[in-house]
């Protein structure tokens, strides 16, 4: 229903050659929403498809966007639409508020806060009518609150604090169109069964939402591509939330105390630099993940083995193989290990989990000794067989080229890998 956009976005899923499927994003993360109808001689797109005639039109239009031409798969979206218009409270919530709009100068607001009388703050419910108003446009209402207009071409962006920001972007995962995260959620104490003062963070409540429980079916886990961008879309959400903290926070954060500042008016040798000029600078402390003081802090603790220990003897590099049975048994019925990106250990941005390792032997070894400990052979089968079975299935390329067109290494009709160029 509201569109999906950050500065750069990459969606890239597995061709079948490779494990790597990727989403990632760049930048701010944006959901926005329209008005219920489209301008003039404009297609509907969005929530406004919604409000179309009826449900073989809406469906029409569905197919027509995402390129659905089989009737097996038409059949699909068929049932997916009337689903949603039978289940879905919020899209169910606006038809019936809509015919309030009396023209283009009244639009509805869905509010951020509001808690359905007679239910309690904690529990997650659908919208109300208490929570929907119609007003005219202009009218002052709550920075978070959603408006959507009856038509005009401009579009909002949505509160990422907002009850209905995820229903509203992910309707298939949230088909009812319940509340999700917002800032009046209690934690809960399971030993007296009350709700405290303190507030759940977006962290919390994400990590509850995916978490994996026994003898209950997460359903988010099924969504494979979706899953990806929703796991994504959510952590932008929860890093959001963290610099929003900071950068409200400076003061707690003794931000003054930070020499950036000083060392620009310092280094004003012409005197043409006006501190005026400067403006604020929001610190970002060492516990912020990925800031530069975090970085360093992780420097210097690297730096502080090799200032004890002299330089490591060995730098081994160890690449996480997706078919291991730790692995398999951790997936659902039917899915893959690029389907379960929850489950790695390190997120990067392409390819498989890995560790880098150094290691420090207490009898130093010399490069010359290496060869006597690599050896580039095949073992013998007869010997030793599941040493063989092991080199000949992960440890020798290919086979590509002309006998498989479809190997990972292949790009343009050639080995990107080999032949290497030789070296002395």
């Amino acid at each position: 229903m509201t569109s999906f956009g950050a500065t750069k976005i990459c969606d890239r899923a597995s061709d079948g050659r490779n494990f790597e499927t990727t989403f990632k994003i760049q930048g701010q993360v944006y959901h926005k929403i329209g008005s219920l109808m489209p301008m003039p001689d404009n297609n509907p797109k969005f929530l406004q498809i919604y409000f179309m005639g009826d449900c073989e039109e809406r469906v029409t239009t569905r197919c027509l966007y995402n390129f659905i031409e089989q009737a097996e798969e038409r059949a699909i979206v068929i049932l997916l639409e009337k689903f949603l218009e039978d289940h879905n409270q919020l899209i169910q919530l606006i038809k019936r508020v809509s015919p309030r709009l009396q023209n283009d100068n009244y639009q509805i607001v869905i509010k951020a806060d509001k808690v359905p009388l007679g239910e309690h703050a904690g529990r997650f419910n659908a919208p109300t009518v208490d929570e929907v108003a119609v007003i005219m446009v202009g009218d002052p209402v709550d920075k978070r609150s959603i408006k959507i207009t009856r038509r005009d071409n401009t579009i909002s962006t949505i509160s990422d604090l907002h009850r209905s920001y995820d229903a509203l972007q992910y309707p298939l995962i949230f088909w009812q169109g319940q509340d999700e995260y917002h800032l009046n959620i209690k934690q809960y104490d399971p030993n007296t069964g009350d709700y405290r003062n303190n507030k759940v963070s977006s962290m919390n409540y994400y990590a509850h939402r995916i978490m994996v429980r026994q003898h209950q079916d997460n359903y988010i886990l099924r969504y494979r591509q979706l899953f990806h961008q929703y796991i994504v879309d959510m952590y932008a959400k929860v890093e959001s939330e963290r610099l929003r903290f900071l950068r409200f926070n400076q003061a707690k954060l003794r931000s003054e105390e930070y020499i950036h500042l000083r060392d620009a008016v310092a280094g004003n040798i012409d005197g043409n630099l006006n501190p005026n000029d400067i403006g604020n600078a929001f610190i970002l402390p060492s516990s912020y993940i990925g800031s530069p003081r975090n970085m360093q802090e992780y420097m210097q603790d690297a730096m502080t083995y090799v200032r004890h220990y002299g330089r490591p003897d060995l730098f081994i590099t160890f690449t996480c193989n997706p078919n291991w049975e730790e692995i398999q048994t951790l997936l659902l019925p039917g899915q893959q290990a690029i389907h379960r990106h929850d489950l790695t250990a390190q997120w990067q941005k392409r390819g498989l989990p890995h560790a880098h390792i150094l290691v420090w032997l207490k009898d130093r070894i010399r490069p010359e000794e290496i060869d006597q400990i690599i050896s580039a052979e095949i073992p013998d089968p007869l010997i030793d067989q599941e040493l063989f079975d092991i080199v000949t299935k992960h440890m020798i390329h290919g086979p590509c080229g002309a006998f498989n067109m479809t190997s990972p290494c292949m790009e343009n009709g050639k080995c990107k890998k080999l032949p290497k160029a030789a070296y002395e």
